[in-house]
């Protein structure tokens, strides 16, 4: 099974150029069984790879295109009003939203106000919606990819703490470098176009999910992670550069995320055992939206993955037989 983690890369990188880093992260979410948020301005490919990951899989997949005046029951589904004409008897009949399905494609999710960013609370915790007292347990896997622009960009509304939170990675995305830019230019502009052939289907994914959970960790790495996790606590720390810059740290839920993508990480490399370097390169999607930086942070730039990147400096010297 592992065998054709390769190759589903290679079927993805057809149409996306360059990203390894973030395709890397994707794959992780997906193999740790979680969901994965999106950031970047427009136009960076965000939507074009969740389409291209769909299409590498054989599982159902829908996009859902959030926007100001989308209702909660836009995406969850809502009672119509049906008539048996045999009988003449009317009823309540629940029709399902796109919600179901293996693979939903959020799109612009922080364009639309909290009350809908919220109704994907349950689905994403639970994996189950709840309609009228009723409640409809969801196709598994379900993997929620979640797409956002920048904040500071007009008409966003920022996620809920408690939404960022259920999101297992956030994955930030860059421009190309210029011979990666040059390579999507001669590659869209032309008549040639690539055909993504599915490459896992369902039972694989579970499969390799379950796989993620035997990874092995030593006792040393989870220790080191609850370590980390606690130092982002201004109560607990003892970096001053925490209790300078932080309001809020990361709760427990991180370290379990840390720990689940660092065996993913490790499987996706061909690797049955997490070491120091899948918990470093974890760390930051899992952290950056896990750390609230105060107002004067805010205000000086300072952003949570400068308080990650202290604190794997400072706590790898005090761990050098980890690595």
């Amino acid at each position: 099974m592992i065998e054709k983690l390769p190759r589903l890369k290679q079927e993805i990188r057809k149409v996306i150029v360059g990203q390894e880093a973030v395709l890397d992260e994707v794959l992780v979410a997906m193999l740790a069984g979680g969901h994965c948020l999106l950031e970047g301005v427009p136009g960076l490919a965000k939507t074009l790879m969740v389409r291209t990951l769909a299409q590498a899989l054989h599982l159902s997949f829908r996009r859902i295109q959030f926007t100001p005046d989308l209702m909660p029951t836009d995406i969850i589904g809502t009672e119509v009003l049906e008539e048996d004409h045999a009988t003449g008897k009317r009823f309540f009949k629940f029709n399902k939203g796109p919600l179901f399905a293996n693979i939903i494609l959020a799109d612009e999710i922080n364009r639309t106000p909290p009350k809908t960013q919220s109704a994907l609370l349950e689905a994403m915790q639970e994996f189950e919606v709840t309609y009228a007292g009723q409640t409809y347990p969801l196709d598994r896997p379900f993997f929620i990819l979640a797409t956002q622009n920048p904040i500071e960009q007009s008409g966003t509304y920022p996620l809920p703490e408690a939404q960022l939170d259920r999101f297992l990675l956030y994955v930030k995305i860059g421009y190309p470098s210029e011979q990666e830019e040059t390579a999507i230019l001669a590659g869209t502009t032309g008549t040639g176009k690539a055909h993504v052939q599915p490459v896992l289907d369902a039972n694989d994914i579970q499969e390799l999910q379950r796989l993620v959970r035997e990874v092995s960790i030593s006792d040393e790495l989870v220790n080191y992670v609850s370590r980390l996790v606690r130092a982002t606590r201004p109560d607990t720390t003892t970096s001053d550069y925490v209790k300078e810059w932080v309001r809020w740290g990361a709760g427990p839920r991180a370290g379990q995320a840390l720990i689940l993508t660092a065996k993913a990480h490790a499987l996706l490399q061909g690797r049955y055992a997490v070491t120091m370097p899948d918990i470093a390169a974890m760390a930051y999607p899992v952290l950056r939206h896990r750390i609230l930086m105060n107002f004067r942070a805010e205000a000086e730039g300072v952003l949570p993955d400068k308080v990650t990147a202290t604190l794997l400096q400072t706590i790898e010297r005090t761990a050098t037989r980890l690595s």
